[in-house]
């Protein structure tokens, strides 16, 4: 009887159990957008003079350069992006190629 028993729970367990899969009907289709922005490693030494001249203005004489990059938009549009420190604070400036702040 106990067998019985046991075999009948078995076989219900192993009805409830069963897993049937579904054919997809319509396909998934994930995009996947590309950053068009470049940025590029430029030296400190090797930015252009317009840009060194507006480093060395007394609004950001107190701010020291770190790293700068030259950073080109989709719209093929470019600026310096100019890494600075200032004791423990951090910050960055955006430098047109004439020298010229970009808010």
């Amino acid at each position: 009887m106990k067998s019985f028993i046991l075999s009948a729970a078995i076989l219900a367990f192993a009805g409830i159990s069963t897993v049937t899969a579904n054919e997809i009907k319509s396909p998934v289709t994930i995009t996947i957008a590309k950053d068009s922005t470049a940025k590029v490693a430029v030296k400190l030494e090797d930015l252009p003079e317009p840009v060194k001249t507006t480093l060395k203005a007394d609004a950001y004489r107190e701010w020291t350069p770190t790293t700068a990059f030259l950073i080109t938009e989709a719209d093929k549009t470019s600026y310096y992006q100019i890494d600075v420190t200032k004791g423990t604070e951090g910050a960055f400036l955006k430098i047109g190629k004439d020298g010229s702040i970009i808010q």
